[in-house]
């Protein structure tokens, strides 16, 4: 919304999107033609009206289970080699089915029960075969929009894997936060990549929670390693990174999931990114590209 409020340049233009986690919704939501405050926000909303009608949604219960999926997908693999597997599978206090419900109303029927014409992927972690599947391309299930942001976005531990067909998938996240090298999947190169990585900010955060900085370096690592493929694949195209500023990273913190936080974020994002997008090395490279159309935002 802030590049676009920047450059003129429709989001929706872009030849490709790719979406991961939040960035799912985020990418369901440009596809709609519906990145437009008015569909988020009501007239006569305020923070809390806002944080509440969130609330509803996404954080509904999930049922008691899933103990047995979480030994066999997370905790045993877990145990041999620590790290992220270990909370794999786990059961959660709440249900993805609230993030597909949340998904669908702002994202409308029309598009969430379907597929867009133009290319988009979303990329998830599935339980079962231990991969990550990028819904949108020929090789993945076919699914709807809304049940891939919900697979997207099953944050382990806090959402129960969404099931979609007798496969559990969880948030995409836990591979990577951007996956930017998806879309090296283009039958020809893209002039620019615009890459949005909330979370694989460039400074340690003052003050921050051992799990925040841990993210972040786990993000970033992911992020140049995407970065550096792009390069070796197409030389020529021009990489983009927007990651949040240390005033955005207060506000979310100490939980970015936090509705009560989502309308403080926003604002201070945009605040944000006015600045961010006027620096000359980030301008100069906008304003050659975003009025062609070969140009990806992920």
């Amino acid at each position: 919304m802030a590049i676009e409020m920047a450059t003129g340049w429709n989001p929706n233009d872009a030849e490709v999107i790719v979406g991961t986690s939040a960035g799912s919704f985020v990418a369901g939501v440009v596809r709609a033609g519906r990145l437009e405050l008015s569909s988020m926000v009501e007239h006569s909303d305020n923070r809390g009206d806002v944080a509440a009608r969130i609330s509803s949604y996404v954080f509904k219960g999930a049922r008691p289970g899933g103990v047995r999926r979480w030994v066999r997908h997370g905790l045993v693999p877990g145990i041999r080699r620590p790290g992220v597997r270990l909370v794999l599978g786990s059961p959660g206090r709440y249900s993805a089915d609230g993030i597909r419900d949340w998904a669908t109303v702002q994202i409308g029927d029309e598009c969430a029960y379907t597929w867009p014409d133009r290319p988009t992927l979303i990329s998830a972690y599935n339980l079962e075969t231990k991969q990550r599947v990028v819904f949108g391309t020929d090789e993945a299930p076919d699914v709807s929009m809304r049940d891939a942001v919900a697979a997207s976005s099953a944050v382990p531990v806090i959402f129960s894997p969404h099931r979609i067909d007798g496969l559990h998938y969880v948030d995409g996240g836990v591979v990577s936060g951007t996956h930017a090298d998806v879309v090296l999947g283009s039958p020809d190169p893209l002039d620019l990549v615009l890459v949005l990585a909330p979370m694989a900010a460039d400074n340690a955060r003052d003050g921050a929670f051992f799990y925040e900085n841990l993210l972040d370096r786990v993000g970033k690592s992911a992020l140049d390693e995407e970065i550096r493929m792009i390069g070796q694949a197409w030389p020529s195209t021009d990489v983009v990174v927007l990651r949040p500023s240390p005033e955005v990273l207060e506000v979310m913190r100490p939980n970015p999931m936090k509705p009560e936080s989502a309308v403080p974020t926003f604002i201070k994002t945009l605040t944000s990114m006015r600045t961010k997008l006027a620096r000359a090395s980030v301008w100069s490279v906008l304003r050659d590209h975003l009025g062609d159309h070969r140009t990806v935002a992920g």
